[in-house]
């Protein structure tokens, strides 16, 4: 397949079909209209990653809604790989740049940024773009890499993972912002919303030996975000979580924002082309009360710049 032709069929028509799926015609509202309040999930399509977040941080309420001032904010981004980032393995460094400067215009006092990475933190922070993005905005930086970082928490409503170990900065932040990147995940079909909060824990690896579905699903029930936003600007769509070249990426220019990180999930599964129910941890979540995948019920706004 050549790349106009891959690039229509896994942008544009994932896009179409993704409107479809994301409510119905009735149910969504095109650029221009207003919403009464802010909607349970906003899906903006075709601008650079700033202007996709601008977009859609203004259709959720903007930014004082989340932020105040003299609070202190997390962002996670996936900084999982020693990869630069036209690969996609991690979120976009544009977009992370833009939410704190976002955050930091609404009042924040302090805005860090951290993963508990795969491959060597040093070299992942600063490959990925996102460690100089973050410095560029006037956020800072934190390392995920030892366990003397990390607190453990009991997850009481989790079926097979009944306590974690979580890091300190998310604990005694006051919001707390999940920034992942979509794509392909050779374990776990796809990486969204869900799964970007292992990057919070240490003991992850007992979730791949423990149904790692369901973890990601009882994790999901004792850390809810304040915001997600899904950097689908640029997407892996193959061979991740990390890739093998460029030619595995779709360049989508898209981003999805919620308050919900099953319905983020829901969205960004529809927007890759996949049925919900190729994701196991979307459903298990929706069932738990976790939170919402009936996309056609749900109020969206769709923005088309």
């Amino acid at each position: 397949m050549q790349r106009r032709t891959l690039l229509k069929a896994l942008g544009a028509g994932a896009w179409a079909g993704a409107g479809l799926a994301l409510g119905g015609v009735s149910r969504l509202l095109h650029a221009g209209e207003v919403a009464a309040g802010p909607p349970a999930l906003a899906a903006v399509k075709n601008g650079e990653p700033e202007a996709l977040f601008d977009s859609g941080i203004q259709a959720m309420g903007g930014m004082g809604r989340f932020v105040k001032k003299g609070q202190t904010v997390v962002v996670k981004p996936n900084i999982g790989w020693n990869v630069p980032p036209e690969r996609a393995a991690n979120t976009n460094p544009r977009l992370v740049r833009r939410i704190i400067e976002h955050c930091l215009q609404a009042g924040a006092k302090e805005v860090y940024v951290f993963d508990h990475t795969c491959d060597n933190w040093r070299d992942s922070y600063r490959t990925s773009g996102i460690e100089q993005a973050v410095k560029d905005a006037g956020g800072k930086v934190a390392p995920g890499n030892s366990e003397g970082y990390f607190q453990t928490v009991a997850v009481p409503r989790g079926r097979r993972l009944h306590e974690a170990k979580e890091h300190e900065l998310v604990l005694q932040a006051d919001v707390f912002i999940n920034v992942p990147v979509l794509k392909s995940h050779g374990g776990a079909t796809l990486t969204v919303a869900m799964k970007n909060l292992m990057g919070v824990v240490w003991d992850r690896g007992e979730w791949h030996a423990n149904n790692l579905h369901q973890c990601i699903a009882d994790f999901a029930s004792y850390r809810k975000p304040d915001l997600n936003v899904v950097d689908a600007y640029n997407v892996l769509m193959r061979h991740g979580p990390r890739g093998v070249s460029a030619a595995d990426v779709a360049n989508m220019k898209s981003l999805l924002l919620s308050t919900d990180l099953v319905t983020a999930d829901a969205a960004a599964a529809r927007l890759f082309g996949l049925e919900l129910d190729a994701v196991g941890y979307i459903g298990i979540a929706h069932e738990m009360g976790v939170g919402r995948k009936d996309l056609e019920n749900l109020a969206i706004r769709r923005i088309a710049l």
